[in-house]
Order: structure tokens, then C-alpha cells, then sequence
């Protein structure tokens, strides 16, 4: 192993590489910083008899950096390893995780290149190797099961990875669907789209009798009586905020002494009351997302027409980097989608 000082251009990228996404912004930083402060730390390269010049066995991203910033010489560490190809590919993919540089789907790729050529290998031999979870493992794999469109967007960050595990459990029409409403700007944030994604993906393989005409009588006044107790209840509940709005403005000193002796157990009955409303919020949350999601289950035709309709403007979202003009493009293979029984994973409050 030795240090040598190479022409920029005599080293290319390992296309077997799994980074497939470098963010434009962050190589100029870096880049910033080499001209400033110089390469901390070399690049790691082999000599590639086949292609010629050298391949990069670790640092692509200093390597990128490099040819932003027009330095045209790069310090490499030259190894001679007698690795095997697939022994490199981990080797990549180690440096790269254990610093999350890649993204959520460039390790679920990652992960199942190495199922795929290593022998008798599992989802828990991966995650031993690189030191992750099988739940991580295998949610990562679920990830392949995404479209294209909502993959570009996993990539970019838009959309983060709890709800990109629930979307890939759907459909391809339903993932459609989700990604309609997401880009007309219909969730507030990640986590109501967790929940949307969630409850349709427990109701698109369920047959529903929700028809009223379908009903008989007596199932017909039990949806009633279900209807009219529910609402009363929570109309129940906003009279009992005024109550609360009035004991949060009177004077603290007052409430001690008209609770004298009961201050403490008071607050405690409080604190339940707290737990309880806020269980029933998410309750609530939940029931909103399944009334949407009914919505694309029952009438599938018409959200396909809304779909084929002019999309409307999509809420702003980073733009996909553009990649340094001197590295060869970037190749994406397609993944096999036999990827093991995906884990549920119930969204939180």
C-alpha cells in the first residue's frame, strides 16, 4: 500500500458502487473546504487492469469534490487487495452507512445486491455484517416495493423513511393515489401522511358494507344509534372545555386554598384527564386518515379520473443534484423484488 498523487482523471468511479445520490450542495461544501484547508484524508484506489487508470475502492464523494473545486490532482492510498467483487461492494457499502451517506433506498438496493449474490445469506446475516437490526434490514428491503415516483422522492428527503415503509405496503394504483394527494399539498407533515398510508393500506385488501342501501333494518339502526352516541359524546366533551378554560384562569393561590388538602389529587385527575384526550386525539387522527383513504378504496374509478386530470402545482421540494460533468453516469439496475415478509409498523402518536 502506498501514497501517490494522481491525475483526477485517470481514477473513475467503481459503477458497482451503491451511491447512486450526492447532494450538490454538500459536494460544494466539501469542495469549499479542500481549497481551503486541502484533503484531510486520501482517497482509497486500486489499479484496474481491465478498464485501465484506477478504480476507486473508497472516498467517491472526495473524489467528486475534487473535480467541483477544478483541482485536477488527488493524494490516493493505492492498495492491492484480492478481494472478491462482492467483498468490495460491502466494503463500500460499510464506509458509507456507518457515516449515513446513503440514502434510505441506495441501502435497500445495497442490501439486496447482497442477498442476491451472497449464498444462503438473510436478512439477519446483513444486519450482523453491518451492524444494523433485522427490523432495519427488512424495512429497508420493503422500500423496493415503492414506484419510481415516490422513490425519487425518498431519495430527495421529501419523504421520509415511517412513511415510505407504510406507502411501499401499498398497491401501485393506491401508491398513485397517495402521491396525488401528497403533491396537492393534502398532509400537513410526515407523520399525517404515516397515517394515511397506514390506514389505506389496512383497508385496500378489505371488503367493506358500507353501502346504506346494501344494509339490512337492523344494521341500519345500529349505524344510528353508533352515530348519535359518538356525536353527543364529543359534543359532551366541548362543553366540558369550557370548564377547563375556566380553571386555567383562575388565580393559582385561589385554587389552593378552594382545594386545600386536594391540590395533589387533583392534579393527578387532571393528568388522567390530559392522557385521555390525547389518546382520543390520535383516535380521531387516525379515523380522519380512514375516512380519506375509504374514499380512494370505494371509488377507485374516480380517483383514477382525478388522477388523469392536470396536475395541480406540487408544494416545492429539492431539486434532484445534478451530477459532476467529468463522472461517468450513474447506472441503477433494477432490484429483485422477493424481499422477506415486511414487518408492521403502527404509526405513533
Amino acid at each position: 500500500m502506498t501514497i501517490r498523487t494522481i491525475t483526477v482523471d485517470k481514477i473513475h468511479r467503481n459503477e458497482r458502487q451503491p451511491r447512486e445520490y450526492f447532494d450538490e450542495a454538500a459536494l460544494q461544501e466539501l469542495a469549499d473546504s479542500i481549497v481551503r484547508f486541502g484533503l484531510m484524508q486520501p482517497i482509497e484506489v486500486r489499479r484496474d487492469r481491465d478498464a485501465g487508470g484506477y478504480e476507486i475502492v473508497a472516498g467517491e464523494r472526495r473524489w467528486r469534490a475534487h473535480q467541483v473545486a477544478g483541482i485536477t490532482q488527488i493524494k490516493c492510498i493505492v492498495t492491492e487487495d484480492d478481494l472478491s467483487t462482492l467483498e468490495r461492494f460491502k466494503r463500500s457499502v460499510a464506509e458509507n452507512i456507518n457515516r449515513a451517506d446513503m440514502t434510505p433506498m441506495e441501502e435497500a438496493k445495497a442490501f439486496r445486491r447482497i442477498l442476491d449474490d451472497q449464498e444462503d445469506a438473510g436478512p439477519g446475516d446483513v444486519a450482523k455484517e453491518f451492524g444494523k437490526s433485522t427490523q432495519y434490514v427488512n424495512l429497508r428491503l420493503a422500500l423496493l416495493d415503492l414506484t419510481e415516483e415516490v422513490q425519487q422522492h425518498v431519495n430527495s428527503g421529501a419523504i421520509g423513511t415511517q412513511a415510505a415503509v407504510q406507502i411501499a405496503a401499498l398497491t401501485p394504483g393506491n401508491q398513485r393515489a397517495v402521491m396525488h394527494k401528497w403533491a396537492k399539498g393534502a398532509f400537513s407533515g410526515d407523520n399525517e401522511l404515516v397515517h394515511f398510508a397506514y390506514a389505506l393500506k389496512q383497508q385496500q385488501n378489505q371488503t367493506f358494507a358500507l353501502i346504506l342501501e346494501d344494509m339490512s333494518e337492523e344494521e341500519r339502526e345500529e349505524r344510528q344509534r353508533e352515530r348519535t352516541t359518538t356525536r353527543r359524546n364529543i359534543d359532551n366533551i366541548e362543553r366540558v372545555r369550557g370548564l377547563l378554560e375556566d380553571l386555567a384562569k383562575a388565580d393559582p393561590q385561589k385554587l389552593a386554598l378552594a382545594l386545600e388538602g386536594e391540590v395533589g389529587a387533583r392534579l393527578e385527575q387532571m393528568d388522567r384527564v390530559a392522557d385521555a384526550v390525547q389518546k382520543a386525539r390520535f383516535n380521531l387522527r387516525q379515523a380522519k386518515a380512514h375516512a380519506e383513504a375509504r374514499d380512494i378504496v370505494l371509488n377507485p374509478d374516480a380517483e383514477a379520473k382525478r388522477l388523469a386530470a392536470p396536475a395541480q402545482p406540487a408544494p416545492a421540494e429539492p431539486a434532484a443534484p445534478a451530477q459532476p460533468k467529468p463522472a461517468p453516469p450513474v447506472k441503477r439496475t433494477a432490484a429483485k423484488l422477493a424481499p422477506p415478509a415486511k414487518p408492521e409498523l403502527v404509526p405513533t402518536a
